[in-house]
């Protein structure tokens, strides 16, 4: 299916709904969104198939429902290096810049180079972006990276990091505790210390993120 900008944002507009407005709002979303289910915006994305060029149009926005339907039509390898720098620094909520990473970054041929870039960078979406990178290539066997090192950016970092910053910094934490048992102890250890997100409210049956209890339940079901 063939759409124009206007066409798309008539259909967002349509399927939007005060409940999940609401919680999106909760969630930090500003007033440029209509409120749109996940499971309604997958259902577009699956009429229009893929549209490069409708994708990078419905991004420029800044709509919160469109950046997350263009992340699901848009061609990811068609897209630079600048473009996905560009991209990532123009985020405004952690629920787009993480479909972003999934959809998008997650097998882009320029991950690597943008990953190490972005695990200096001050902005606080790109370095999202990088330690969730730098987080998957962890549990994937850590190929090239010192963790030693990494435990000890993350020992002095996290703390005073951004919110943004923290949670994808915290994966990176359990995920060497949980993937690499010579580093569990020291892992665990860094995560007692800094106690973030120890009374973090979970869902029943879902796994806490604080780091230790994350850590022991994953290794738990390697057994």
């Amino acid at each position: 299916m063939i759409m124009t900008v206007n066409e798309v944002f008539e259909q967002l507009k349509s399927l939007g709904n005060e409940k999940t407005r609401a919680i999106n709002t909760k969630n930090g979303v500003g007033d440029n969104q209509f409120g749109v289910k996940m499971g309604d915006i997958r259902n577009l994305a699956k009429k229009i198939k893929v549209d490069h060029e409708l994708g990078l149009a419905l991004w420029e926005t800044g709509n919160f429902d469109a950046r997350q339907l263009a992340i699901l039509i848009m061609k990811p390898k068609q897209l630079s290096a600048e473009e996905l720098d560009r991209m990532v620094k123009s985020m405004d909520y952690a629920y787009v810049a993480d479909w972003f990473n999934a959809y998008i970054l997650k097998d882009h041929p320029e991950k690597e180079a943008l990953r190490e870039a972005w695990m200096v960078s001050e902005n606080k979406w790109a370095a999202r972006s990088g330690w969730s990178l730098t987080a998957g290539k962890i549990a994937r066997g850590a190929e090239g990276l010192d963790l030693g090192k990494l435990l000890d950016r993350i020992e002095t970092e996290m703390a005073a990091a951004p919110p943004e910053v923290q949670w994808t910094m915290n994966t990176a934490l359990a995920n060497i505790g949980i993937y690499h048992p010579e580093h569990r102890e020291r892992a665990i250890a860094i995560g007692e210390k800094l106690g973030l997100y120890r009374d973090y409210p979970v869902s029943r049956g879902c796994t806490s993120p604080f780091a230790p209890i994350w850590i022991n339940e994953m290794v738990s079901r390697q057994g």
